[in-house]
């Protein structure tokens, strides 16, 4: 793909006349040359000199020439190079717009996909520089208002070579060099390879670093296993909803395998809000892969009809099982802002016809699988994110009656129109899979009540779970609903005990 990047003219600095310099003592030289050889032969035929003194002033003129030229080509291919990689920048404000896109790298990988990245946000308009982690400085980090890391671990856990600067500077200074970073919204690109214990060790230290110093994440850390696509088409998802432009190619084409619709069910009839439907996909033929785990994603690559053209694939996360013998779905049918069908939804709950082929792909989330140990477990999600926590309350059914107790935190529009699964939760309430269970459906009364709010009412009892052990998972809309849930535990829980339970996978989020 072709890479443009925008940059302003940049001024004519000292490196930027060494070649005129060198291109003129060049032509100085040669002529020099020219003339020494031309005296010393006239010089030689009226015989004031030896023919060893020609030689010798000779010699001296060719050698001088030839490290003349070598330095100018030398030059020549510095000049090349630095024209063949993208510039980065030294950074003297910012505008409140900008995103600055910063890479560590070892290898070169980092870079490449910052260039990509870079790219992508200004492909979809968004004004963006690239810098490499090496010129990075404190100063940078309070000018800049938006910021996406591309940070790779190399070895047991260690940074980049090139960020012993930034580490030293920035990660491991005292804290009376540091001041708050509350103005700062960044996102982390962390690439590592899972044969190595500290799995993208330096992506999370940077990560918690500045969620310590009161940075907001734009969208959660995401991990790369040893160039994983499926990871880099997830990054590039957030990237597209970021600059508004959900339409750009994917980076990379995933091979995707043909399942089934065979049924489309509409579940919110009257409903206020736009359409929901669930979805069941089978496998087309006999597929040997087509296991997932609770927490996984289906990644689906949409159609149009009559056209051939290869559209950006769509995220969805899974709402059943294995063992429920297929992929289920639960979707929202999305409008553009022409009154079009959104790429993803469109196609599923409406162009796509029941029997059709649905190119599908599954791709582990392992930020988001159950927890390893039987702890009690707290669901909190909104809309259609109750398919990730459907999956996760199968998954937890299916263990049993010695499976320890969850709590389901649900909210939507209305109760009689948006209570999706309802009939499955109210089983689930009576067999004794849900312990718990808290509605909060904000059009039902006149002040409008959401998940938040009855995490707050919830304060005492939800600490407790916490105190025995309890993960908390959260799944649904990134915008509003995320960012209120995290809000609200931490003035339930604290900081540093949320903070724990992230870095012990006791807070996992699967958040659009």
């Amino acid at each position: 793909m072709s890479i443009l990047i925008k940059t302003s003219t940049p001024p004519v600095t000292n490196s930027a006349k060494a070649p005129r310099l060198l291109t003129l003592g060049l032509v100085i030289s040669l002529s020099i040359s020219a003339l020494i050889l031309l005296t010393s032969f006239s010089t030689y035929l009226l015989g004031a000199l030896s023919l060893q003194q020609v030689r010798l002033g000779s010699a001296t003129s060719v050698l001088l020439s030839y490290v003349l030229f070598y330095c100018w080509i030398q030059q020549g291919h510095a000049q090349a190079h630095q024209a063949s990689s993208p510039p980065t920048t030294q950074l003297d404000s910012f505008a409140a717009d900008e995103i600055l896109v910063v890479y560590a790298s070892q290898t070169g990988y980092a870079e490449q996909l910052a260039i990509q990245t870079l790219s992508s946000l200004q492909e979809g308009d968004m004004p963006s520089r690239l810098m490499n982690i090496q010129a990075f400085t404190p100063v940078i980090l309070q000018q800049a208002q938006k910021i996406l890391f591309i940070a790779s671990t190399t070895g047991e856990g260690d940074a980049p070579d090139s960020a012993a600067k930034f580490n030293r500077n920035v990660l491991h200074a005292s804290p009376q060099q540091t001041t708050s970073l509350s103005h700062l919204q960044y996102a982390i690109l962390a690439l590592g390879d899972r044969h190595y214990q500290a799995f993208c060790a330096f992506g999370h230290q940077l990560d918690h670093w500045l969620r310590q110093q009161g940075a907001r994440s734009l969208f959660d850390l995401v991990e790369v296993d040893n160039g994983d696509e499926g990871a880099l088409r997830h990054w590039q998802h957030h990237l597209g909803v970021l600059s508004g432009h959900t339409d750009l190619a994917d980076w990379h084409q995933a091979e995707y395998e043909n399942w089934t619709l065979n049924e489309r069910r509409l579940l919110n009839p009257d409903s206020q809000g736009n359409p929901v439907y669930q979805l069941r996909l089978v496998p087309s033929t006999s597929i040997s892969n087509s296991s997932w785990q609770a927490g996984d994603i289906a990644e689906i690559l949409p159609r149009r009809p009559g056209s051939e053209q290869t559209l950006p694939h769509r995220e969805y996360s899974i709402a059943s099982i294995p063992q429920d013998g297929a992929v289920e779905l639960i979707v929202r049918q999305m409008q553009q802002a022409d009154g079009s069908l959104g790429l993803g939804s469109g196609w599923l709950t409406h162009y796509a016809d029941i029997n059709s082929t649905i190119a599908l792909r599954l791709r582990s989330n392992r930020s988001f699988h159950p927890p390893t140990n039987n702890c009690p477990l707290i669901l909190i999600g909104n809309g259609t994110g109750i398919a990730g926590l459907r999956a996760h309350l199968k998954h937890r059914a299916q263990q049993g009656q010695h499976q320890a107790p969850n709590w389901l935190f649900f909210g939507e529009r209305n109760r009689a129109n948006d209570f999706f699964c309802q009939t499955e939760i109210e089983q689930w309430q009576a067999d004794g899979t849900l312990a718990k269970l808290d509605l909060a459906f904000s059009r039902d009364q006149t002040q409008r009540i959401y998940v938040q709010d009855k995490l707050r009412e919830q304060a005492t009892e939800l600490s407790a779970w916490v105190a025995q052990g309890a993960a908390i998972y959260v799944c649904g809309s990134l915008e509003g609903m995320a960012g209120g849930v995290d809000t609200a535990l931490r003035e339930i829980l604290g900081d540093k005990q949320l903070e724990r339970m992230r870095e012990e996978g006791l807070y996992r989020r699967d958040v659009y």
